[in-house]
């Protein structure tokens, strides 16, 4: 079934104006291609629209010359103001409107087209952009002139790709590789972490708004936020550097020199005027690690940079501009630094539009493993030679690690460290179960110190005598502290030089020493009794 046509147009301003030379006779048949004017040779068309800005004489002589070439097509003048025709987000947004309009207008039965031949590159690519995105309910025309000024040549371009199998899967294949851009690299078989990430990476393809990444030291925040800067810069949303800067290192002036600069003379010290980072992040991403540490002066600078995107540097009474994309990220309950008084709560609701946080690695230990490969192979490439680690070596690591005594208080940066020990003390390149066992001694060295002795949980548990239904109200840090204490009075003779072996630095700072009942008032807060606890030699 054929439908009747229905065209827009942009007029152009060069190749649809008519000659000067020619005379009212000879102005139907001028020879020279005119791509808007031609649209009245197409077969099937009815009605033509044709869209101006400025260039309303011309457009008006466009329609007469269409009409009296082909008296049964209506002709409709449309006035949109482009603005800048070289601005891409500016025309296709002027588009996007012109069309949403135009939609009451459309009709099941009628054949749509968009002609491309005429108006700026710019235009020509936010009409196929307007097609494709399926905001115009039609095709796009392609014209061109004919043989000896005959009539002239025209190409439906149909941007329906799913009518192309193998065009459509390549697309789709594109199009999952690059919605996987921010996670690609992170090896991860947590579900809740994947979505978290599937999310962040449509709102960094969309947003140009504040994120949040809150989470404990180690969890990746400033991994993730170089990667959102790279997809950020890869899609041509931003253009500038990528600065980053954790807030806990500044203090003072210091801290508002580097976020904001300064002009010579501005305090004591400042010999030089200086950029600051905030300036330093313009058209591109600014890192804040650490936010909570800023002091409440600079939360208030910052908050109104974000806001007004200028600010005033030390010293200086001339307002600088910059254009910066702000993730800011935290270990602290910003919240709570609220209630305490030491941190805006302005600016919290500012930069708290996306808030994410990323769980530690004892949170996420399904994904140890795969860790423990990524950075084996980050370490062979930055060394240039391959590291492996053995069957029965990986086993055993992965079992340590997996262990509820196994604190990863560093998280993802312990697990770094220990494959960096691993490799440098690996002969051959090949870690094997004695480097294993020698970074156990060291990791466990680290989270519980010299203090009382690490007991792997495959031996019998000295908590046992506490009674199981103790233990499962207990958080895992609580629980790690009670088998410390548990196991060193089972090494003692006395609960009183269990507690002098517990509390050996600070039991010297106190005038009065009542070791026994520091041991037993610390018990009572989980409702257990020292007498419940065995001493050694005693069953």
């Amino acid at each position: 079934m054929t439908f009747p046509k229905v065209i827009y147009s942009i007029v152009g301003q060069r190749l649809d104006r008519a000659s000067k030379r020619r005379g009212a006779y000879e102005k139907r048949f001028e020879r020279r291609w005119r791509p808007t004017v031609s649209l009245a040779q197409m077969a099937g068309v009815t009605q033509i629209h044709l869209l101006y800005d400025n260039e309303q004489l011309l457009a008006e002589e466009v329609k007469e010359d269409i009409e009296q070439l082909n008296s049964d097509i209506s002709v409709s003048l449309h006035q949109v103001k482009f603005g800048d025709p070289w601005e891409l987000a500016e025309v296709h947004l002027t588009l996007v409107d012109f069309v949403e309009k135009e939609a009451a207008t459309f009709r099941s039965d009628y054949e749509y087209l968009f002609h491309i031949t005429t108006g700026t590159h710019i235009q020509q690519i936010c009409i196929y952009k307007l097609v494709e995105g399926r905001y115009f309910p039609g095709k796009i025309l392609q014209t061109a002139p004919g043989e000896k000024g005959g009539v002239a040549r025209f190409q439906v371009i149909d941007l329906d790709l799913s009518k192309y199998d193998a065009v459509a899967e390549r697309v789709r294949r594109q199009k999952e590789a690059e919605e996987n851009d921010l996670k690609r690299g992170i090896p991860t078989l947590n579900l809740k972490f994947n979505q978290m990430i599937e999310e962040l990476e449509i709102i960094s393809r969309r947003s140009p708004y504040p994120i949040l990444l809150m989470g404990p030291t180690g969890a990746g925040k400033s991994d993730l936020a170089r990667r959102i800067y790279a997809l950020k810069h890869k899609t041509a949303q931003i253009s500038g550097d990528y600065v980053e800067v954790n807030c806990a290192t500044l203090m003072g002036d210091n801290a508002m020199s580097a976020l904001f600069g300064h002009r010579k003379g501005a305090f004591t010290g400042a010999l030089e005027s200086r950029e600051g980072l905030l300036q330093r992040a313009d058209n591109g991403l600014l890192f804040l690690d650490e936010i909570g540490e800023l002091g409440l002066e600079e939360q208030a600078m910052l908050l109104s940079a974000i806001e007004n995107q200028s600010f005033y540097p030390m010293g200086s009474d001339r307002l600088q501009e910059s254009r910066f994309q702000l993730i800011a990220g935290t270990n602290r309950d910003l919240r709570e630094s609220c209630r305490q008084g030491v941190f805006r709560e302005d600016l919290l609701a500012r930069i708290n539009l996306w808030t994410f946080t990323l769980p530690g690695l004892k949170e996420r230990l399904e994904d140890l493993e795969p860790n423990l490969d990524y950075e084996l192979d980050q370490v062979s490439r930055t060394l240039e030679q391959r590291f492996r680690i053995a069957p029965d070596a990986r086993k055993r690591f992965v079992e340590f690690a997996s262990r509820p005594e196994s604190l990863w208080t560093g998280n993802f940066r312990d697990l770094i460290a220990s494959v960096r020990r691993m490799t440098t003390l690996s002969d051959g390149g090949v870690i094997r179960t004695d480097d294993v066992e020698r970074e156990i001694s060291r990791l466990k060295a680290i989270w519980y110190g010299d203090v009382g002795e690490w007991k792997d949980s495959s031996e019998k548990d000295s908590l046992d005598c506490l009674g199981r239904d103790i233990l499962g109200h207990m958080d895992s840090i609580d629980l790690h502290a009670l088998k410390l204490v548990v196991d060193t009075i089972r090494q003692s003779s006395s609960y009183a030089e269990a507690s002098r072996k517990l509390f050996e630095k600070s039991r010297l700072r106190r005038k009065q020493m009542n070791d026994t009942h520091r041991i037993k008032s610390w018990l009572q807060r989980f409702d257990i009794e020292l007498k419940d606890i065995p001493l050694k030699g005693k069953p």
